[in-house]
């Protein structure tokens, strides 16, 4: 075989930069794996806004297509409650009134008003053609997948039920299937709002030392958002210290969360102190609290 027949086989099986071919294998590539060169490099058009514009339109288009044909056929049952604001406001209005002054509360509980999307049949197509990543927008086609119980996009999907992205937060109409009484991933979801959140984003005062709306530790991110998701489950089947002690009783010799990040034996202690404190919430956020004079990473992407 010649030199000239081996390139003519190259090129065969790999298609060249920008052509039809190509973009389709990158298409592809990113429906399998969420994976795509940022960049946007030998995807066609005029100029960089041009070119980033139009490949971010394709992939959408492809994720939506794609999403919308696996899960044909399969839906939730359960109707959203017809006041969807008032219900999210009354779900979090114990949080927010632990965790904030008397001024910021309106302001905090109107933000997480707007920041909870239950994904749906009729919304999935709007939520990924909105989202302003495109790698979390294949988390979310993922969410909605596996909250079907349809095939995800690929065998490394992650099994979610909930995901917050700065100041928004997804969540599966699994949700309203849940069976564990100290679970609620619309609290753990909106917990994770308050350190993607900067302060002034809402109009709330903030500082340099100060600029999120609360400071959590980086990596005691999940274990608050876990206590505070057990704490208001507790702080609902519970009101005097003795019941609430019980329920966190229960709640130990049960299932501890299924996450690597959380220590479970400071998780349960934290949750101790809160059920004692008059004001768990507080002292639910003392523990996250970071060490002062240690660097605060960030990351607005959190399950």
């Amino acid at each position: 075989m010649t030199a000239t027949s081996n390139a003519a086989e190259h090129n065969h099986e790999q298609p060249q930069i920008g052509t039809p071919r190509w973009i389709e294998a990158e298409v592809r590539r990113y429906l399998c794996s969420g994976d795509y060169d940022s960049s946007f490099a030998g995807w066609p058009g005029m100029t960089f806004i041009d070119v980033a514009t139009k490949a971010d339109q394709r992939l959408r288009t492809a994720l939506i297509e794609e999403t919308l044909r696996r899960a044909s056929g399969f839906g939730c049952q359960v109707a959203l409650p017809n006041d969807l604001h008032a219900w999210i406001r009354n779900k979090l209005a114990p949080m927010a009134h632990g965790l904030f002054g008397a001024d910021e509360r309106s302001i905090v509980l109107d933000m997480l008003e707007r920041s909870v999307v239950f994904l749906a049949r009729q919304n999935i197509a709007a939520v990924l053609m909105e989202e302003q990543w495109l790698s979390t927008a294949w988390d979310v086609a993922n969410l909605y997948l596996y909250s079907l119980g349809v095939s995800c996009l690929s065998l490394q999907a992650r099994h979610i039920v909930g995901l917050s992205q700065e100041t928004t937060c997804y969540v599966s109409m699994s949700y309203f299937h849940e069976t564990d009484p100290f679970a609620d991933f619309v609290v753990h979801e909106a917990a994770h709002v308050f350190h993607n959140c900067k302060r002034t984003a809402i109009g709330v005062g903030g500082s340099r030392r100060h600029e999120y709306l609360l400071n959590i530790d980086y990596f005691k991110r999940e274990t608050f958002a876990y206590a505070c998701e057990a704490y208001s489950r507790i702080s609902l089947m519970a009101t005097g210290t003795k019941d609430r002690k019980e329920a966190l009783q229960r709640h130990a010799e049960a299932l501890q969360p299924p996450d690597d990040r959380v220590d479970h034996d400071e998780y349960l202690d934290i949750l101790a102190e809160a059920v004692r404190a008059r004001n768990g919430w507080q002292r639910i956020l003392q523990r996250c609290a970071p060490v002062p004079g240690t660097p605060i990473p960030h990351i607005s992407n959190t399950l």
